[in-house]
């Protein structure tokens, strides 16, 4: 299913950089009609339900994009998605879309998991460093993980960090185990 995710997810991100769209007001309303499905387990059944006609669930789409201010290339997604019951599938899409606009705009995503919160300037350094090993500009979240001890590991993709003491006392386990 990650393929069709992707595939929709691109196809969207295509029409926001050809249109010019903003991309944080797109972001946006693919969250705010998230919300949404997952504060109503009836518009989720009504969405994904195959016996309601499609231009009823489009109806419920264009009344709800009335009352929360969607935008019309967002509204019309949507719609797309519905009518090829695919919305069952829009958090993952929606995730996929913010992947692939950060990735266009050159952002790296990172997960930074430290043993403690860092300062603005242990920060800067970090993104510094995502900035040097990527070669893009660095869009960081922050969390605590006080198992890892000191240090931290961070997470770019696919591939992990780490230096965090427990990381490192993990490899000279490994080390003395090998000798």
């Amino acid at each position: 299913m990650a393929a069709v995710a992707s595939r929709y997810a691109r196809a969207f991100v295509d029409v926001v950089f050809d249109m010019k769209l903003d991309t944080n007001k797109v972001l946006e309303d693919l969250r705010s009609v998230l919300g949404l499905l997952k504060g109503s387990p009836e518009l989720k059944t009504v969405w994904e339900n195959p016996s309601i006609p499609p231009e009823q669930k489009r109806h419920l789409l264009d009344a709800i994009v009335a009352r929360v201010g969607i935008q019309r290339q967002a509204r019309n997604f949507m719609a797309v998605l519905i009518d090829h019951h695919r919305i069952s599938m829009l958090a993952e899409i929606a995730k996929q879309v913010e992947h692939q606009i950060h990735e266009q705009m050159g952002l790296a995503e990172a997960e930074v998991i430290s043993a403690r919160e860092l300062s603005e300037s242990e920060r800067r350094e970090v993104e510094l460093q995502i900035m040097n090993i990527t070669g893009k500009r660095a869009l960081a979240t922050y969390t605590i993980d006080s198992h890892l001890i000191g240090g931290a590991t961070v997470r770019i993709g696919s591939t992990i960090y780490d230096g965090s003491v427990r990381g490192q006392l993990q490899r000279i386990r490994e080390q003395l185990a090998g000798s």
